[in-house]
């Protein structure tokens, strides 16, 4: 969330992020439910003021029936504004944690994701000599990936991987870890499911409007959409020593997502599904460290997809596309043969404080002060997109796939390619 200080006193910059971001919240109706709270709370602490005063009087001596109806009448009084002030910050609450994030002034402005801007290209997209095939049929051809039994135990959108399509995500999660590893980041494997607390904070919200998240009926938990909800709840409530920043956390999870109103050829196959798996990267820094940090994750993307040999481009996010906590995001796209054009396989966002102030996730300088971490988080790999890629990119002409050789040290031996059984 935004710090309400500021939103008081930069109202026109507010506004204009949110209309932006396209985002509707209305910001005056927060001011006035933000001054109506203070008003409330600012008559409670002067009853409170009274009580104790009137306390100190009868610790001297034994209370006069007129002390003890007036303390009577201002504990009533209080209760009254108590209750009143309790509903007030609930409504506050609600308005304040729509506010989205700032943009970053150099981050492009425009209403959706047709208008993110492309800044670099890898490779080009793959020319095949022969008929390519898309990753749907080259999975059923090579017995990698069973959609119809996954449709009849789980449902539309979910997927087995069989025989060498296993190796290949645990090869991926394995490079990409050791990778990470050797750049300084601690490696976890997080839990699947995280409280309210930890979702809102990360700015996913089960209960919004555009739900894309799976809840656990009568419990306060749902599946999480990526390890960045679970790694920002690690140190929530926490206050770190400066000293110790940045702190650069790795998570393996599982990922769960409604994709709700997804459709068409982009839908089609593992671009979209409801369950993958993914290695995600989690910063905790400085205010002044979190922009080179974001660069330095960037290079980490464009790293991984070089060595993995994927074509790719980079794309500045627009405003319209950044979501509500981004202040900043990068995304790699690859190269998609069956979709003949460029699909996201990651992205890479520097939240700036606004994760950390609705988690509470604090450090202190030498000097004592404390303030609010940036947080900044971005994809290594997924189990659902870089392996369509592989598939699609690497195929040759007698109908096999050739795997990176980057990945072959974490593959069973001799296993360089996958061919027809």
């Amino acid at each position: 969330m935004l710090d309400i200080k500021f939103i008081r006193a930069n109202v026109k910059q507010v506004k204009a992020a949110a209309k932006n971001k396209n985002i509707k919240v209305d910001i005056d109706e927060l001011l006035k439910l933000d001054e109506e709270r203070r008003g409330v709370q600012g008559k409670i602490d002067a009853l409170r003021a009274q009580r104790n005063e009137l306390a100190q009087i009868v610790k001297k001596g034994k209370p006069s029936a007129e002390q003890i109806a007036q303390g009577k009448s201002l504990k009533e009084e209080m209760a009254v504004l108590e209750k009143k002030c309790e509903k007030s910050e609930e409504e506050y609450q609600k308005f304040l944690n729509q506010v989205p994030n700032l943009a970053h002034p150099d981050a492009p402005i425009g209403k959706d994701d047709s208008e993110n801007k492309e800044i670099e290209r890898v490779g080009e997209p793959v020319k095949f000599n022969f008929e390519p095939k898309d990753h749907l049929t080259l999975g059923k051809k090579l017995d990698l990936i069973d959609f119809e039994t996954a449709a009849q135990t789980s449902g539309a959108g979910f997927y087995y991987f069989k025989n060498e399509m296993v190796f290949l995500e645990l090869a991926l999660v394995r490079y990409a870890f050791d990778k990470l590893a050797g750049k300084g980041f601690i490696p976890f494997i997080t839990p699947d499911l995280a409280r309210g607390f930890a979702m809102s904070g990360a700015g996913f919200n089960p209960r919004g409007n555009e739900d894309q998240i799976y809840q656990i009926k009568d419990e306060d938990l749902s599946l999480i959409a990526t390890a960045e909800i679970t790694l920002g709840g690690y140190l929530a409530n926490k206050t770190l020593a400066e000293k110790d920043l940045p702190i650069k956390y790795v998570g393996l999870s599982h990922c769960f997502r409604k994709e709700a109103g997804a459709y068409g050829k982009e839908s089609r196959g593992l671009y979209r599904v409801h369950q993958f798996t993914k290695v995600e990267m989690f910063i905790f820094s400085a205010p002044e460290q979190s922009t080179e940090l974001h660069e330095e994750m960037k290079i980490t993307e464009k790293e991984i997809y070089s060595e993995l040999g994927i074509p790719f481009r980079v794309m500045d996010i627009c405003s319209g596309d950044l979501g509500a906590p981004a202040y900043r995001k990068y995304d790699l796209e690859a190269w998609m043969p069956f979709k003949n054009s460029w699909g996201e396989i990651t992205s890479c966002s520097n939240c700036t404080d606004y994760q950390a102030r609705s988690l509470n996730i604090k450090y202190k300088t030498s000097s004592g002060k404390s303030d609010f971490v940036h947080t900044l988080n971005g994809t290594a790999v997924t189990s659902s997109r870089v392996p369509l890629a592989i598939l699609e990119n690497f195929q040759q002409a007698d109908g096999s796939i050739a795997i990176p050789p980057v990945l072959h040290k974490y593959l069973p031996a001799k296993m360089k390619a996958i061919i027809k059984k």
